[in-house]
């Protein structure tokens, strides 16, 4: 089957149409209004070269916040203070510092200037937020994503000291969870967040629960 290709119409096609790797389409824009619309539909998009991919995996990767898992060491590490914790402080820098250093088990990044340009404007309209953590007054670990009702759809995350992302991950996990949020989007596997509790689920069960929670 042709990869479906987007114009200039807000629109995606259903979901189950994705490929047997959650391919969906190919092309559009990252205008506010259709990432929105991706989000909200259980899309988002990655960048392969020039061109803007759009991904709904099956089964999906996610975090319940009720099932969050703290070592014992990263248990200890809080409690020493060795972090601070902070939100929405230094968005342009995470995002600049997610560009730059690559998460671990991948060889580069896909966040290009069209893309901090985007979620740049998605987090003054109050969509997007990031979250950091400081070592002595050094931004050293942190990440970003979207927050649509009662979820958050983690987009990319950096560590420049040791179990700097996994601390601020986990403190923002905590504080959304006390704000109501029900699901975090990881999107795609990966050992470190199922360290930490995420699983995978499949996309319609994925699809229902984001609408469940207001997105």
């Amino acid at each position: 089957m042709p990869l479906f290709a987007l114009d200039q119409d807000l629109i995606f096609p259903p979901v189950g149409m994705a490929e047997p790797d959650g391919l969906l389409a190919i092309g559009g824009d990252l205008s506010t209004e259709r990432l929105l619309l991706a989000y909200r539909n259980g899309i988002f998009p990655w960048y392969e070269g020039r061109h803007i991919l759009w991904w709904s995996p099956d089964p999906r990767f996610v975090l319940f916040p009720e099932d969050l898992k703290v070592s014992k060491s990263m248990r200890q590490i809080i409690r020493r203070g060795t972090f601070t914790f902070t939100t929405n402080k230094a968005f342009n820098e995470v995002i600049a510092s997610c560009k730059t250093i690559p998460r671990r088990g991948q060889d580069g990044t896909w966040i290009t200037e069209d893309v901090k340009e985007a979620y740049g404007r998605l987090h003054k309209e109050g969509y997007v937020h990031s979250a950091e953590a400081w070592l002595n007054g050094e931004l050293v670990g942190g990440l970003y994503g979207v927050r649509l009702g009662r979820a958050f759809f983690g987009e990319s995350m950096f560590s420049k000291y040791s179990n700097a992302s996994k601390f601020a991950f986990i403190c923002y996990v905590e504080q959304l969870r006390n704000e109501g949020v029900g699901l975090i989007d990881c999107q795609v596997y990966t050992e470190h967040l199922e360290s930490l509790g995420a699983r995978m689920i499949p996309r319609e069960a994925f699809v229902d629960a984001i609408r469940q929670l207001g997105v």
